[in-house]
């Protein structure tokens, strides 16, 4: 059965208010911990032909309101409000970084691939910002944006540039939330993967 975005909506608005209810009174003599959901690297989506180069996959920048453990609501106005009894197993840009490492790794896509300051000399070092990372109350989906650069490690010079975006039906609570911002990131991270051969 559909839901329309209007009664999305308000269920999303009415779990954020408890949210924020909830953390008045857990700050008054404690409450319950939220929820913990963590983000996958995508698999079983075939080898990607490359050039079997050496890659750094520096942690993506972002907004501060992005750079949390929560699980952000946007509503129409772009007011952002956090998703009651929810949160990250970390915040959102390490989460990010580690999922792309894995999704490079998973599709067997270049030699070696790794974080800033591990002892490999990179070809390329990919840079990324989050844009959006969040539930859209107006259309009731699980909202990704992430812009990606190829950037030469000795020049300096940026090679290639794109905006990565996907957009999945999400639940009314946490777990359908989570569910769908996960499978939204899945997507993106196959796209950049792919793109950066």
């Amino acid at each position: 059965m559909l839901t329309s975005p209007s009664l999305l909506y308000g269920r999303l608005r009415a779990l954020s208010l408890a949210a924020a209810g909830a953390l008045s009174l857990a700050g008054c003599g404690g409450g319950a911990a939220p929820t913990t959901y963590d983000l996958s690297a995508p698999r079983d989506f075939g080898r990607i032909g490359g050039s079997g180069g050496v890659l750094i996959v520096a942690e993506p920048s972002t907004v501060q309101a992005l750079d949390s453990d929560r699980l952000i609501v946007k509503d129409s106005a772009g007011a952002l409000s956090f998703l009651g009894g929810a949160q990250w197993a970390d915040r959102v840009p390490k989460l990010v970084q580690t999922r792309l490492i894995q999704t490079f790794e998973n599709g067997s896509r270049i030699a070696a691939v790794g974080r800033p300051g591990e002892r490999i000399v990179p070809d390329l070092q990919l840079n990324t910002d989050i844009r959006s990372f969040n539930i859209d109350a107006a259309s009731g989906a699980a909202v990704v944006e992430i812009t990606a650069k190829l950037v030469g490690d000795r020049s300096g010079k940026v090679q290639r540039a794109k905006l990565f975006s996907a957009r999945v039906p999400a639940g009314a609570d946490g777990a359908g939330a989570a569910r769908a911002l996960d499978q939204a990131l899945s997507q993106v991270l196959i796209q950049i993967a792919r793109w950066a051969r």
